[in-house]
């Protein structure tokens, strides 16, 4: 069996390690690079690989399995779930329209051209697949 994606974390980062995971992860999923019924690497062996505390690993598998990306069992692991996309909610919206407005404003205040931007949000969601657009919307 091939070695799982890895996974790459900013321990120096103000947002917590397990958003960091969890984020990595559901963007792996998302792209479908993490298929329904793949496995995930245990929660001891992530957290050995990622120098973080199991705790931080498990709470973002959690977090995943709350979501329903991931399948959580005793004994069993974690395992990629089927998951169509929820239905969209104005919450949703606003919530992604806060959060893409901060990191826009931070990627220009840090010197990134608006033309460079504007090409990565367009190849971003040209990227998502369709099984994850809500039914009814343009990619």
């Amino acid at each position: 069996m091939a070695r799982p994606p890895i996974l790459r974390i900013d321990l120096g980062s103000r947002v917590p390690a397990y958003e960091q995971i969890a984020g990595e992860l559901r963007a792996l999923l998302v792209a479908g690079e993490l298929r329904p019924g793949d496995a995930l690497p245990p929660v001891r062996q992530l957290a050995m690989d990622l120098g973080v505390h199991h705790n931080t690993v498990a709470q973002a598998y959690r977090q995943l399995a709350e979501e329903g990306w991931l399948d959580l069992r005793r004994g069993r692991g974690a395992r990629v779930l089927p998951r169509s996309g929820p239905p969209p909610s104005s919450k949703a919206r606003e919530t992604f329209s806060k959060q893409l407005r901060c990191l826009v404003a931070k990627a220009a205040a840090s010197g990134v051209p608006a033309k460079v931007i504007t090409r990565e949000l367009g190849q971003r969601a040209r990227n998502v697949p369709a099984r994850h657009l809500p039914k009814g919307s343009m990619a």
